[in-house]
């Protein structure tokens, strides 16, 4: 019996170790399973059930202009958002985030009371707005900063910076051409509840990527010409009653773009409620009728070929000459004789550009055209560009190539306009327009520059030359088209331009929706400035030498008075074996006056900072009586003024509007 009893009690014992055994494998086995085979699984469902990543973008790069004037930053603003997880009373809650935040409360109890564990409620609101959502300390409520884009300038250059999203995304313009480079990696901040679920707190994790870091963007624009080429072009539509209004500044030597305006603008800082129409860049989009600017690539044609020379006449028939079934006739109804090529050029004569084209025949005529860069975009940098509307040789019709020659049955756009001009102005060599000189990264070290770019020759020096020569009488001569261009000093040539728009729903040319321009440069013996200015549907002095030209003049005046001439003398950056930095505003354009006024003189403040205006007042012991904000435009006593004992100037500066 007692044998029996230890024999059993063995055996209950190996049982029991069986059975402690197989437990303990299968223990260790799942847990081997879990930490394992199934860890990262689990790790990463617990993450989901606790944590929300969201990216947020970093702050975008700078976009300056040619100086280092900074065009586009981006400062922190407040958004805020919820965890509805967190939230008791969404009733109670809904109403009074929604009161602080002048929100829907209905949509804001939806947000709140769904499962998830985040939702935005508001995006980058007012320094005031979120000092109220602060203050109210509101379980489950959030402030967290984003970077928000602000554009300091306002109007100034919008349509060639555009604009950006909420989530700062490019959404036109420059913004978003450039940017992949402006925007940079964006940042995960993670949202996640602590072990009791009670607490809720935030990281932020840097970007694994080598490159994170955005780039700032730097122009060829230079914010003073800018605004001043605004400001003229605003005025004039105005005046003339006009629907809107193109005007380009460019280097001819280079294809640099100093200013690019549209009017009617707006403000990048607020788009709500604008539409498409509103922001887009009709300086590159809009096709149009050159009208008279057109002929004097006719006449560097035919001089290139040598079918005409300067002294040849064309009788231009009194006024009147038909074309197949069209009688062309001389703008204003003017009657003329014969004419040589400069006057048909000077008294922008139709017919005489007509006999000129006829004579040339079309095929070489359609060459020039091609060559000048018409019928092809010019590859600017900037978004939308179209290429006008050249038709084939082979569709032309007789009175197409007489049409043509003054500029009516062939689209344009106001780029290839001025690049077209500017090639006329560089010897003969079409230069490629562009906007962006290059990047800086955060310590404005250059990291890429662009330089210029030579498309093809389209005609030799000695045409360009002489052609320039025919063009300054143009403006130059008391009979000239274009005598309200003249600039004091300084000799300018150029051509006006008059087209009629065609109408699509009648299916010919309006008689009364016309285009006006001015295209021209100077100084004429060494061009360094080219201008184009173009008016929409003027309801007064509806031709180009009235309208568009005074503003040309207007503009260019300015530039001289303010600037040096030469506008390319100085780079904007300055290279040395380590580094290329931005440099300061004067070492681009200087005015004039800090190489000119002596002591004896009131110096000249305009288009300077008000922190400029004042270094520059304090060396010549000027008190300055300053009022408004931007840029000077106005000053009491004017520049060059004998100055008396009181040395004291009172100087008025504006922003666009």
């Amino acid at each position: 019996m007692a044998v029996q009893s230890k024999k059993w009690l063995k055996v209950r014992i190996v049982i029991i170790f069986s059975v402690f055994l197989v437990f303990f494998i299968a223990l260790i086995s799942r847990a081997f399973q879990l930490q394992v085979l199934s860890g990262q699984k689990l790790k990463s469902l617990a993450q989901r059930q606790h944590t929300t990543v969201l990216q947020l973008q970093p702050e975008r790069g700078i976009i300056f202009d040619r100086n280092g004037e900074k065009l586009a930053v981006s400062v922190m603003a407040d958004s805020v958002c919820a965890d509805p997880s967190k939230i008791a009373d969404p009733v109670k809650i809904s109403r009074q985030v929604a009161e602080m935040l002048s929100l829907d409360n209905q949509l804001v109890y939806k947000k709140i009371s769904s499962p998830k564990n985040f939702c935005w409620l508001a995006r980058k609101i007012s320094p005031q707005q979120a000092a109220v959502v602060e203050s109210a300390d509101i379980e489950g409520i959030f402030l967290v900063k984003e970077p928000k884009r602000f554009y300091p300038n306002g109007e100034l250059a919008a349509h060639l910076l555009g604009f950006v999203g909420l989530d700062a995304g490019g959404l036109e313009g420059l913004e978003k051409k450039y940017d992949e480079s402006l925007k940079g990696k964006p940042e995960k901040l993670a949202w996640a509840r602590d072990a009791k679920g009670k607490k809720l707190f935030l990281r932020v994790e840097k970007s694994e990527t080598k490159k994170s870091e955005n780039e700032n963007l730097v122009l060829t624009i230079d914010n003073r010409i800018q605004y001043l080429v605004e400001t003229h072009l605003r005025e004039a539509v105005l005046d003339k009653g006009a629907k809107g209004g193109v005007a380009i500044v460019m280097d001819p030597k280079t294809g640099e773009i100093l200013a690019l305006a549209n009017q009617r603008s707006f403000n990048p800082n607020n788009i709500e409620g604008l539409t498409a129409e509103r922001w887009r860049n009709h300086a590159i989009t809009d096709n149009f009728d050159p009208g008279s600017t057109f002929k004097p690539f006719l006449v560097a044609a035919a001089l290139e070929e040598r079918i005409i020379k300067e002294s040849d006449k064309f009788y231009c028939e009194n006024g009147n000459y038909r074309v197949a079934n069209r009688v062309i006739h001389e703008a204003q109804k003017k009657r003329h004789g014969y004419l040589g090529v400069p006057e048909i050029l000077k008294y922008s004569s139709n017919i005489g550009a007509v006999k000129i084209a006829q004579k040339m025949g079309k095929e070489k005529f359609y060459n020039y055209i091609q060559k000048f860069g018409f019928g092809e975009k010019t590859g600017i940098d900037l978004l939308g560009e179209s290429s006008g509307l050249v038709r084939p040789v082979n569709k032309w019709v007789p009175v197409d190539t007489a049409m043509i020659a003054f500029g009516q049955g062939i689209s344009v756009t106001a780029i290839q306009l001025i690049t077209a001009v500017s090639a006329i102005a560089n010897n003969g060599v079409l230069m490629k327009p562009y906007v962006v000189r290059g990047f800086a990264d955060k310590n404005n070290r250059l990291v890429k520059l662009y330089t210029p770019t030579v498309i093809r020759k389209v005609i030799s020096p000695n045409v360009a030359k002489r052609l320039t020569h025919m063009l300054t009488e143009v403006v130059g001569a008391p009979d000239g088209t274009g005598k309200s261009a003249r600039i004091v000093n300084v000799a300018v040539a150029g051509k006006t331009g008059t087209s009629q728009k065609f109408d699509f729903k009648r299916g010919v040319y309006s008689s009364e929706k016309v285009r006006t321009s001015f295209i021209g440069f100077f100084p004429a013996d060494n061009p360094q400035v080219a201008i184009l200015v173009m008016l929409d549907e003027p309801q007064r002095d509806k031709w180009g030498g009235v309208a568009a030209a005074p503003v040309f003049k207007n503009i260019g005046d300015q530039i001289l008075n303010c600037f040096k001439t030469n506008i390319r003398e100085t780079p904007v950056f300055e290279e040395n074996p380590n580094k290329v930095e931005l440099v300061s505003t004067q070492q681009t354009l200087t005015p004039q006056e800090d190489i000119s006024d002596d002591e004896s003189t009131m110096p000249n403040f305009a288009g300077l900072t008000i922190r400029e205006a004042m270094k520059k007042a304090r060396a010549e012991s000027i008190e300055l009586k300053i009022s408004g904000n931007g840029w000077a435009v106005r000053q009491y006593p004017p520049a060059h003024t004998p100055l008396g004992e009181e040395r004291v100037c009172n100087v008025v500066f504006e922003l666009s509007n």
